[in-house]
């Protein structure tokens, strides 16, 4: 187990993503004026934690293996196609989960009490400015990790 917690690149990028889900409980507070202690566990919102996380893998990786090294080809690609796929397909779910609620509301309104399906998650992908934001948070963590830890 002491060895795990002697990876700089894990340590990084599990301090990314802490620090972006850590965010999320304050920008969540200053736009709803309330806490929600849920957010630090739910995907979607601002900043994005997962591409903090694989973005300050990526950046850790690079800078301990080499930015030509094949570990660091492979991480970056890995960071690529997690943010693609949180600006895509996922937030395109979300979007389809806003609707479908929606449907079943006015649903709700017209059948009275004997229609109550479970609302669907919303949050669930996030958009280019999120991403560039956990993106940016998981770069700068991995970069002061580096540093700090010699």
């Amino acid at each position: 187990m002491s060895e795990i917690l002697q990876n700089k690149a894990l340590v990084a990028a599990l301090a990314a993503n802490f620090s972006a889900q850590f965010i999320k409980l304050f920008v969540y507070y200053l736009l709803e004026r309330r806490w929600s202690w849920e957010r630090m566990l739910e995907s979607g919102g601002m900043p994005s934690s997962h591409s903090a996380m694989v973005a300050g893998l990526a950046t850790s990786v690079g800078a301990l293996a080499g930015w030509n090294s094949n570990v660091f080809a492979v991480s970056l690609v890995l960071a690529l196609i997690v943010m693609y796929d949180a600006t895509g397909i996922r937030r395109a779910a979300g979007q389809q989960a806003q609707l479908l609620n929606d449907l079943v509301e006015e649903l709700r309104t017209v059948l009275h009490e004997g229609f109550k399906p479970n609302p669907l998650k919303e949050l669930l992908g996030h958009t280019y400015l999120e991403v560039g934001a956990g993106a940016t948070l998981g770069v700068g963590v991995a970069l002061w990790i580096l540093r700090v830890w010699r």
